[in-house]
């Protein structure tokens, strides 16, 4: 049989990663069977085309992944899918939370014939198995004999074949495509970019989060063995084909257990597997110098740190007390001395925040000229229990599904604020942090750093602002380099030329904060 897995995009922003499930399912697939890939992100579709694609390969089964962002564009692919023919099973967070949604069970259209519940790793056999008989069931659930649900365990971890993969039917960014990396490019190669798996799952219970309900709160681990030879596969692609390699760690809290996570940053730099890679991992355990010093050592980039708020009771109210916003700035300041940066994540209409809560936050931001901003709303997704119970207490005035929502709306009103506040306390929040002036300046603050630095924060700026300000299009990245073009024209220059000949850089202007309008 000839199985299609299709991840879809949500319509708002493409990712520039593909997702982790794809991969682990096609190798947990029984062997006899031929795995298509497709990535909504890299390969963009409708409906028609979707279904064209299933009856032109001769699709028997298409399987569908999707969290509450995606889950609007995966279910009216899936119904496409079905009225050709091809039966369809859905799975992730959403339909986990919600499957009688996705079965028709709860008086809406039926949209899947099989749903996964939690982690596939082991039902994902017995649903191609039983799809090759016709006769999918409804739901399959992990559970031991007893009826209770069991996690996969780790180990042994499936071998993913790495090495034999397309980037570029995943990933649509596989070869840099900004003016400023190919002009380096005989310095930087191509850029690929993997997600991979250490351990799962979470056990901190951010009450914000859904990612302790879909995984558990139990720490599986892989072992150390088992990463150290995906990251030397990926290092020895990446040298055949003159490029670069970028693996993101998916795990939601990379360095949970620090001891282990010593002993796997150790390994990597015995076995010189060090690639260039990005993981997340909370503000309180990076006060670890020895810690901080085995990610630099190991090849960590990026940190994405969860710091949600400086107000540390909206911290304390969505179980998130351990995070201590007095330190956030030595936190930056440790990754940035080993040429580490920062992803701060903060989240806006939190029930303590009023207005002026962005500038209020942006004595964190002073500290991140190298790194990058994700700053979004509350809004309550599938199974993030207290953002629902807030929505039933204090609905929005114009209640928005939750199929058709992204990062960027409300289905409830803050305490403290009004839905309207809440949004422009965001969207300046966005304009302050990427701005052609707040760009340069987080490119000019790595003066004293080799090329490749400066045009990966670049890069990153430019990507990260697309999460608010989309760029789908090439007249939309268009306007963006206009926006930067002296920052993009620096940077080309010195890839020709090298320091010697690069022109005199503009600094960045003081009054970045005046200028927040120019970034829209």
């Amino acid at each position: 049989m000839r199985i299609l897995l299709y991840n879809p995009d949500n319509g708002v922003t493409r990712n520039f990663m593909p997702h982790l499930w794809m991969f682990l399912l096609e190798a947990l697939t029984p062997s006899g069977h031929e795995v298509l890939l497709i990535d909504g992100n890299a390969q963009p579709m409708d409906e028609a085309a979707l279904a064209r694609y299933v009856r032109e390969q001769k699709i028997g089964l298409v399987g569908i992944g999707a969290m509450t962002r995606m889950i609007a564009k995966a279910y009216r692919m899936a119904d496409a899918v079905r009225a050709a023919g091809v039966p369809v099973v859905m799975g992730g967070p959403h339909v986990t939370e919600m499957p009688d949604e996705a079965l028709g069970r709860d008086g809406g259209a039926r949209h899947a014939d099989a749903v996964a519940l939690g982690e596939a790793d082991e039902t994902w056999p017995k649903i191609v198995e039983d799809a090759v008989r016709g006769q999918l069931k409804d739901v399959y659930a992990p559970v031991d004999d007893f009826g209770q649900e069991r996690k996969p365990t780790l180990q042994p971890y499936p071998t993913i074949p790495w090495n034999a993969i397309n980037p570029r039917s995943v990933q649509h960014c596989s070869e840099a495509r900004l003016p400023v990396a190919q002009e380096s490019r005989r310095r930087l190669g191509n850029v690929s970019h993997h997600s991979g798996r250490v351990r799962a799952r979470m056990p901190y219970g951010c009450e914000f989060c859904t990612v302790t309900g879909f995984f558990g709160d139990s720490i599986r681990f892989r072992t150390n063995e088992s990463v150290v030879n995906e990251l030397l596969l990926l290092k020895e692609r990446a040298k055949k084909e003159r490029g670069q390699i970028a693996v993101f760690f998916i795990d939601d809290n990379f360095a949970i257990n620090v001891k282990r996570t010593k002993s796997l940053l150790r390994d990597i730099i015995a076995a010189n597997a060090q690639v260039h890679w990005v993981a997340q991992i909370s503000a309180n355990l990076l006060r670890d110098e020895e810690l901080v010093d085995l990610i630099a050592a190991a090849g960590g980039k990026w940190i994405f740190i969860g710091m949600e708020s400086i107000d540390p009771t909206n911290l304390a109210g969505v179980n998130k007390g351990f995070n201590k916003p007095g330190e956030y700035a030595a936190v930056l300041e440790r990754l940035a001395q080993r040429n580490v940066y920062a992803i701060t994540s903060f989240i806006f209409g939190m029930d303590n925040d009023t207005t002026g809560s962005r500038r209020a936050h942006a004595s964190a931001d002073s500290h991140l000229a190298t790194g990058t901003a994700d700053l979004r709303l509350a809004h309550a997704l599938a199974g993030d229990a207290p953002v629902h119970q807030a929505a039933r207490r204090r609905p929005a005035d114009a209640t928005e599904a939750l199929a058709g929502v992204h990062s960027f709306s409300m289905a409830h009103t803050p305490l403290k604020m009004t839905i309207p506040e809440a949004h422009a306390e965001v969207l300046d929040g966005w304009n302050r942090s990427y701005n052609p002036e707040a760009i340069a300046h987080a490119v000019e603050s790595l003066d004293n750093q080799p090329l490749g630095y400066r045009i990966n924060i670049l890069i990153a700026r430019l990507c990260f602002r697309g999460i608010y300000f989309p760029q789908m299009g090439p007249w939309a990245w268009l306007k963006v380099i206009a926006q930067n073009w002296r920052t993009i024209f620096n940077l080309v220059k010195e890839g020709f030329t090298g320091r010697g000949g690069v022109l005199t850089r503009t600094p960045a202007r003081s009054s970045a904060r005046d200028s927040a309008s120019s970034a829209d």
